[in-house]
């Protein structure tokens, strides 16, 4: 019996496809996931719903009268690039969970999100920013976004209360650095830092699924799949032209496969407790890639029922043989 992979970091830059793919890997039957595609069902977790939500954070506590905490500007990047390594943080808490079945289960959605915000951004070294809020503003941002956070927050849960055991656990975000850039990029920008941020636990579990575009093609595909009422969405949101070019003008995944001591993975070097100082863990992630440049993803937006069975057969053929070569090399 074929053993399903375990976790797939999925890995693109914006409107690449990712969102696309992990739609069209639900809506396949369990027997096609099992013995096509070398999947158990997919558990997903994302980290844009806390970029959009950040966002929507600064929105109301600016009307309220504070300075934004996250972002330059309703359209800018982060005011500190770092928060990259927040959205990790809370991706490696919300992985943990889904490992001990364990959801949040709080009274307050938008509260606890604060909280798991100024937490996250304290691992990663910046000073918590929403305790130090006016109280008369903490708690009116609380309410004016319960609503929003609460309808995340229920989607969350329900995938962190699944028994994961047979499942693939699917883990998507973005990564790249300023137009133009060299190699290496310069931390915390690119996915070096991403997957060095990454908890042991992830590592220890993953395979890296990229989705393979070009920077110009990015930036086309997230002009053509923006809706003015589409930043909640995965599917439909688009990324500001100053935030493409300025944090995702260029992506480094391909060029650390490259430079890895070992063909077909990336390496990944981490400072980890040993005893009473540090070691340095390396471990190797198997990587596939799925070239999507010719556009195999676009329709999967769609209803399913117009998917075009040619498009079907083009988009199952190029992820079977990419998540077979994952399962490959993890079982080798």
């Amino acid at each position: 019996m074929q053993t399903a992979l375990d976790t797939i970091l999925l890995l693109a830059l914006p409107a690449s496809g990712k969102s696309e793919v992990r739609r069209y890997l639900a809506h396949l039957t369990p027997e096609q996931c099992a013995t096509e595609m070398h999947l158990g069902p997919t558990l997903q977790l994302d980290d844009y719903p806390y970029v959009h939500l950040m966002h929507r954070i600064d929105e109301v506590i600016a009307a309220l009268g504070a300075a934004r905490i996250f972002y330059h500007g309703p359209t800018r990047p982060f005011r500190d690039a770092f928060e990259w390594g927040t959205l990790v943080q809370l991706l490696n808490e919300d992985y943990a969970r889904l490992l001990a079945r364990r959801p949040y289960a709080a009274p307050s959605a938008a509260e606890l999100l604060f909280d798991r915000l100024d937490a996250a951004r304290a691992a990663v070294g910046l000073a918590p920013a929403l305790a130090d809020l006016p109280h008369r503003i903490w708690k009116a941002a609380a309410r004016t976004l319960e609503s929003e956070c609460r309808h995340e927050l229920d989607l969350l849960d329900h995938t962190l209360s699944q028994d994961r055991t047979g499942k693939t656990i699917v883990i998507e975000l973005a990564r790249g650095g300023p137009h133009g850039a060299a190699f290496p990029l310069t931390p915390p920008r690119g996915y070096g830092y991403a997957l060095e941020t990454f908890s042991d636990e992830i590592l220890a579990r993953a395979a890296i699924l990229y989705v393979q575009v070009t920077p110009e093609e990015s930036r086309k595909k997230n002009r053509e799949r923006g809706r003015p009422d589409g930043q909640g969405s995965i599917l439909f949101h688009a990324v500001p032209l100053e935030v493409m070019l300025g944090e995702y003008g260029t992506d480094d995944l391909l060029w650390l496969a490259a430079q890895s001591d070992v063909a077909g993975t990336v390496r990944v070097e981490r400072l980890v407790p040993d005893g009473d100082r540090f070691a340095l863990r390396v471990r190797h992630l198997p990587v596939a890639v799925v070239d999507n440049r010719d556009d195999l993803t676009s329709f999967v937006r769609e209803a399913p029922e117009t998917w075009p069975a040619a498009s079907v057969q083009r988009l199952h053929a190029a992820l079977r043989a990419g998540l077979e070569h994952l399962a490959g090399s993890v079982n080798r």
